[in-house]
């Protein structure tokens, strides 16, 4: 499921690796789509959305590679998915700061639980983020994302790191992903297991 104009080159990727072109989904800002018992609407982001012309391939590519260009696919999107037991969420995808993480997401979408980048240089910072959270969106919880560096070792967050500073930062829990490790949400946004 995309927004933007990216269910086209995605259907086409499918096709090309033997996989149903149908599954390439299209929602649209201000639509949603329900897969699986899971609304999703996309939301606004704000980054360059460029695909890398390895992606395209052919001599259009190689062309595009050569002049250092990437193919435009519309406007960046976030995500607000709505869970069969009512929690709301809302991915930020690489981002910066928007009045609409408060008009759309908090105002409108009443989302409980965000899962915010904040890797600074490629999205919004750990400072940007939590403004982000503490005074937008203002979720019951987050998770951080897309540190764009080590962020745990053992287990712990990493003392120094963007992820410690993020933590720091933000008035909300914030529950650290660590890989095998399965987290719950309740429906008010606040973790249940695995936090």
């Amino acid at each position: 499921m995309t927004g933007s104009e990216m269910p086209p080159f995605f259907a086409a990727k499918l096709k090309a690796n033997g996989g149903d072109p149908a599954d390439s989904i299209l929602a649209r800002f201000g639509g949603s789509v329900t897969l699986g018992g899971v609304r999703i609407a996309t939301v606004t982001a704000l980054h360059s959305n460029g695909v890398d012309p390895d992606f395209v391939g052919g001599d259009l590519g190689k062309a595009m590679k050569e002049a250092g260009i990437a193919g435009d696919v519309g406007l960046a999107t976030g995500y607000v998915l709505r869970f069969s037991n009512g929690l709301v969420a809302y991915l930020s995808g690489d981002t910066g700061i928007l009045a609409d993480q408060e008009l759309v997401v908090r105002n409108y979408y009443y989302a409980k639980l965000a899962v915010m980048n904040m890797g600074d240089g490629f999205s919004t910072g750990p400072a940007e983020a939590a403004y982000v959270i503490n005074e937008l969106v203002k979720p019951a919880s987050v998770i951080p994302s897309h540190a764009n560096e080590v962020g745990t070792v053992g287990g712990k967050v990493r003392p120094g790191s963007k992820t410690e500073a993020f933590m720091k930062a933000v008035k909300v829990p914030a529950h650290i992903p660590l890989s095998g490790k399965t987290m719950e949400f309740d429906a008010s946004g606040k973790c249940t297991a695995g936090c």
